[in-house]
Order: C-alpha cells, then structure tokens, then sequence
C-alpha cells in the first residue's frame, strides 16, 4: 500500500528561522494520516561546494541543517502515530555503537515508529572534521548496518569487520521493533548497489524519479532479494515525485509552485515500478504554514484514492 512522507527540509523558513515550530506542522501531518516524516542530515559545509555529485546544490553554505535524530525525538514527543524516518542520514560520521543507542532508544521512546535511511556522503571536508577516512566510507556503512542489527539482537553482542568490531557488549534497551529498526539506502542505480541493498538493507532510497527509469531497476533489485532467499514484497523503495532532486530541494522562489495534479498523474506508473512511499517537500508546494493543512489533506486524499482504486484515472483533488 503507497505510504505518503513528508521532508521538513526549509520549512523553519515560514517561522522566521523557528525550527520548532515545525514540529506544530508534524502534529497536523499525524492527526491527518500521513505515514512518515523526514529530514535531510549534513553536520557542516565547506565554504566552496563543488563535488556534489547530483546536479545543482539547491542550499548556500550558511543554510541551516538541523540534526536529524535530535528533531525525531521532539517529533516523537508530540506526534502518536507518524514514522520518523531520515532522507538521509549520513551513518559513517556517527560512531557505529553510538548511532545504534541512538537509534534503539528514540525507537522505544515512540513505541517502534523509526525507519531509517542512510547514505555515505559525498562531501569529504565533513568526514576530515569527524576525523573519519573519506574512502572505505561505504564497506562502514554496511558494516553499520549490520553490527547495529546486532547490539539490537544480542546480549552479549560480538561483531568483527574490517572497519567496525567489538566483543562482549550490552547494548541495551533494544528497539521495540521485532527485528530491529528497518533500515533504507540511499545508494545510486547499479548491480553493486542492489547486491548491497539485498544483503545488508530493507529498502532503497534512489535517486532517479522518473518511473520508466524505475521499473527495471527495481525489477533487478527485486530479483536481487529472490537470489537471497529475501521476500521481494516486503522491499521498501521511496521516491521524492517532484521531478527531480535540484527542484525537491529548491524553493517556491527559485521555481514557482508544483502542480499537485500534474504529479499525481505519474503516480499510476510510480507504483506499477515498484515505489512504495512518496515523499513530498512541503516547502517546494506551498509558500507558507497557513497553506499547509490544506496540503496534507490534498496528499491524504491522494494515498486513499491510490490505495482504493490505483488503476483508476486521477480525480480532482479536494
């Protein structure tokens, strides 16, 4: 069933730069019935960004980034049903024992609502400040994703890989989660990455958008779980609708508003390929908090139409 998230990436810019009154907005999100909640990491910015590797970079060096795990233990506090999720979080900058506590406790403390996305980074000068090796940032990755789902599972926990090893530990309260807390990468297209997803993850986070461009490649993902013995139908993938990754982080002023409506046109096609979570930026939609329940209602009656009748030509929305 299509599952809609919404990215709080920009939207302290309708408060005056007030981060937490965003979490005001999370509330109506969650009384409303959408799934999932998101935010985008990064720890710093050099001062020339020039090595992003997905077109544009739609943020100035002096943009805010708040800290994911942080602002989903407020959200928790304040929402009863929404997941909290991240798009993504940069792991190997986090100490594997560290981000596995952290993960583990915000689980237990929102009564099992996390599902994590996690990405290696493209930008070097943030693992120079965290004094971590830039190359060998994905084998960490995956390796954190392991070792985390087993201070999760065990008690004494052991783990031995080539950039993350313990013996013996107690990590404990666990998630409340059976199984651990769901993890997604956000890795680009290609049999390496689907051979890495399927062995060491529960869902992708891709970059491409377009649902032609889709389908084969999670048809290969897909076949990648089956080689595995892992149930194809439980795989996760999350698609930002918008177009594409420049616009999903531009802004109204930079590009105008979206069309809800053109967009939910191409969303037939998005779920034909496999895509199982939209996630929507608010601030690329609407130009301010006031506009923003409207919104949600738009997207909540968007997930019941598709979950109703997929099949079916696009009603006009409310």
């Amino acid at each position: 069933m299509l599952q809609i998230a919404i990215g709080l990436i920009r939207l302290q810019d309708w408060f005056g730069g007030d981060f937490a009154k965003v979490i005001d907005l999370v509330q109506i999100a969650d009384a409303s019935g959408i799934d999932l909640v998101t935010l985008t990491d990064h720890l710093a910015f050099s001062e020339n960004i020039t090595n992003y590797p997905h077109g544009k970079f739609n943020f100035s060096t002096n943009t805010p980034f708040y800290e994911p795990i942080t602002v989903l233990a407020a959200v928790a506090a304040r929402t009863q049903r929404i997941r909290l999720s991240t798009s993504i979080l940069l792991g190997p900058l986090r100490p594997s024992l560290l981000l596995a506590k952290q993960l583990a406790t915000l689980d237990v403390l929102s009564h099992g609502r996390v599902e994590i996305g996690l990405g290696a980074g493209w930008q070097k000068e943030e693992f120079d400040a965290c004094d971590v090796p830039f190359e060998g940032r994905f084998g960490l990755m995956l390796e954190q994703a392991d070792a985390m789902r087993v201070l999760w599972r065990d008690a004494p926990a052991s783990y031995h890989g080539r950039y993350v090893h313990f013996d013996g530990l107690y990590c404990l309260p666990p998630p409340v989660q059976p199984g651990g807390i769901p993890i997604l990468f956000g890795l680009s297209a290609g049999e390496r990455s689907f051979e890495r997803i399927a062995a060491h993850g529960d869902g992708w986070i891709p970059i491409e958008r377009d649902a032609a461009t889709l389908s084969p490649l999670i048809a290969q993902l897909r076949a990648a779980l089956v080689s595995r013995g892992r149930d194809p139908e439980r795989l996760v993938v999350r698609v930002m609708p918008e177009g594409t990754t420049s616009v999903a982080m531009a802004s109204i002023a930079e590009h105008g508003p979206l069309s809800l409506e053109r967009t939910a046109e191409r969303i037939p096609d998005l779920l034909r390929a496999g895509v199982t979570q939209l996630e929507f930026h608010p601030a690329v939609w609407v130009d301010g908090p006031k506009q923003f329940p409207r919104f949600i209602e738009q997207l909540v009656a968007l997930k019941e139409q598709f979950a109703c009748c997929p099949e079916n030509a696009i009603r006009r929305l409310p």
